[in-house]
């Protein structure tokens, strides 16, 4: 690890947290190409800034929530199912999910063409999306927490599947993305606490140096995954997924060209 690299790996989680591209997938990916090492204080680095990428959703959608508080509600409904998944499943997650490579890239094609589809629909007036967050009801969010779920399989994309099961239950785009920034909180802060559980030695063995980099990390990250956050909303009342759809798939076949 370096400075370089925490700024980097910031950068990446700031911009890929919240985008339908898969964080995770972009962080194991770029952690590659950099040549780093998963050792613990890696795994837990990697952990410890997407709190940069949370902090920055309480920042931005704090007086939101505080206005439409039964969106908390649904929020917990989503989350429940998420949260039993991951915990059931947490080893394989980590072991043989986060090590296949081209489960990651197979994930990506097939959700990015996931995309596709229902753009398609929207565009040939087969889906028409209306609804808003505040009409959701427990039914449907305890399905969208299911879907969320899948995500546990890197290149996914947590934020991509909520927003396409939301957008096939006819969720305007962007309050789909707003849906998805909400239920990352709980969702990141869970699965980071059981990861920081699991390698619990670390905290007491993180020398000076280190605890620089995870602070670069997370400020690095919290400010791009603000700005990222405004950005894609922006875009989502203008446009379409499409663009991400082909960015996953192009992406991931350039990956399987390059290979492991």
């Amino acid at each position: 690890m370096s400075l370089l690299n925490a700024i980097i790996l910031g950068i990446v989680e700031g911009i890929t947290e919240f985008l339908p591209i898969s964080s995770t997938a972009h962080l194991i990916i770029a952690s590659k190409f950099l040549r780093i090492s998963q050792t613990d204080f890696q795994k837990f680095f990697e952990v410890f800034i997407q709190s940069g990428a949370i902090f920055a959703v309480v920042f931005l959608y704090l007086q939101y929530v505080l206005k439409h508080k039964e969106v908390i509600k649904h929020i917990l409904f989503s989350f429940f199912p998420t949260a039993v998944v991951g915990f059931l499943l947490h080893k394989m997650i980590k072991t043989i999910f986060f090590e296949s490579y081209f489960l990651i890239i197979g994930a990506m094609i097939f959700f990015g063409a996931i995309f596709l589809v229902i753009e398609y629909l929207i565009s040939s007036k087969k889906l028409v999306l209306r609804k808003t967050i505040q009409k959701t009801s427990w039914k449907e969010a305890i399905l969208i927490g299911f879907s969320q779920a899948i995500a546990v399989i890197p290149g996914v994309s947590r934020s991509g599947i909520v927003m396409v099961t939301m957008m096939g239950m006819g969720y305007k785009r962007d309050e789909s993305a707003v849906y998805s920034f909400l239920l990352a909180v709980p969702t990141i802060v869970a699965a980071s606490a059981l990861d920081v559980y699991k390698i619990k030695s670390v905290l007491y063995i993180v020398p000076q140096e280190n605890l620089f980099y995870l602070i670069t990390g997370f400020i690095v990250s919290f400010i791009i995954a603000y700005l990222s956050m405004r950005w894609f909303i922006s875009f989502l009342q203008k446009k379409s997924l499409v663009i991400f759809g082909w960015y996953r798939i192009v992406g991931g076949i350039l990956l399987l060209i390059i290979g492991k």
